[in-house]
């Protein structure tokens, strides 16, 4: 190919398909929707004649390495033994199926809502909250900064995917992906606020699946009220709490909101898995080793630097940097490979 060839290969189809897009656009997508051209992005690309930029950006979250990893993620439980429990991808594709499902009925842009769905959790580290948590306690009490996975994950698609790189996803991608967490402020568009209030609607009611198969909780035990305002399965509380977005929003015109009783019922729900799964007696017992596994890990790499592989290029980091870029990229299984290579002798080593 010559050094001034198109990037892309011209054709009818690809000559004529943003105009095409934009034009079906116009017919079907509701006013404030997000409109897929021109694409903002932090560094100009020619538009591709068969993707609109947002189904771009999708395609280059779901190639990269941090969205395959996710698979290896935890969830809710750490190293679950059964074959059923959800994982942090498992996870990322249930919020993205609801909250497309949102926006079409809403005619928002689905493709934008899809991207952000599936790259809101990319930047979650190993054990899920609790790996959280300590990460942010070690970097607090080393450094004196804080860590946020929705911060990361942005990080993530700018800077560390492609050696450096980024994946250089466009504007509202980017700002739904930052936005997705209730401590961020919120996205600027409508479908990142979808993804935003579709992940809490989904991993309360899928963590609620996966404790009772885990014997964590039994169905009778759950709080009557909220189970009777949203149904007694997971199947049907996502289904009203989906319907409710949906009417809620289309009144509303202008966000994407729940009913007052929907978004109760719901805080009662989210409450009480907070109080007896998330730090509940069986999550309590885990904490304290992935917070030894976790710190020996951070305090071991911000001594030893030179183990940190280059994820970036050189200077391109600070060591605070460096190290929060390693652990919270690693998956559950290569965390603790990582500590028992450090911890566990030689000569005991299976």
């Amino acid at each position: 190919m010559s050094a001034t060839a198109r990037t892309h290969p011209t054709g009818p189809v690809a000559t004529a398909f943003a105009r095409r897009i934009q034009e079906q656009e116009e017919r079907t997508l509701q006013p404030r929707a997000t409109r897929s051209y021109p694409a903002v992005r932090e560094r100009p690309e020619e538009d591709c004649g068969l993707r609109t930029p947002f189904q771009r950006d999708r395609d280059r979250i779901v190639h990269s390495k941090a969205f395959r990893r996710l698979k290896h993620k935890t969830q809710v439980f750490v190293a679950p033994e059964g074959d059923h429990y959800r994982t942090r991808l498992t996870h990322t594709l249930e919020v993205t199926q609801v909250s497309r499902t949102v926006a079409r009925a809403l005619g928002l842009n689905e493709d934008l809502t899809e991207a952000i769905g599936l790259g809101h959790d990319l930047g979650h580290p190993p054990f899920g909250h609790i790996g959280e948590d300590v990460i942010d306690r070690c970097l607090q009490r080393r450094f004196g900064r804080c860590f946020r996975h929705h911060e990361h994950s942005l990080r993530v698609v700018e800077r560390l995917e492609r050696d450096g790189a980024g994946l250089n996803l466009t504007q509202p991608v980017r700002d739904g992906i930052l936005g997705h967490s209730g401590r961020a402020p919120l996205p600027r568009t409508l479908e990142g606020r979808i993804v935003r209030l579709l992940d809490r609607v989904a991993y309360i009611n899928h963590d609620i699946d996966d404790a009772v198969r885990a014997g964590v909780l039994a169905e009778r035990d759950l709080p009557a009220a909220p189970i009777a305002a949203l149904g007694a399965s997971g199947a049907q509380r996502i289904d009203l709490l989906v319907h409710d977005v949906v009417e809620q929003s289309a009144r509303a015109g202008d966000d994407i909101v729940q009913s007052a009783e929907a978004g109760a019922a719901m805080a009662e729900l989210r409450g009480y898995m907070f109080e007896h799964v998330y730090l509940g007696p069986a999550a309590r017992a885990e904490h304290d080793k992935i917070k030894r596994v976790v710190s020996t890990l951070f305090d071991h790499y911000v001594e030893h630097p030179e183990q940190i592989p280059p994820l970036l290029p050189v200077g391109d980091a600070d060591l605070a940097d460096r190290v929060t870029d390693y652990l919270a990229g690693m998956t559950d299984r290569y965390c603790i490979r990582r500590f028992e290579d450090l911890t566990v002798p030689d000569s005991f080593a299976l």
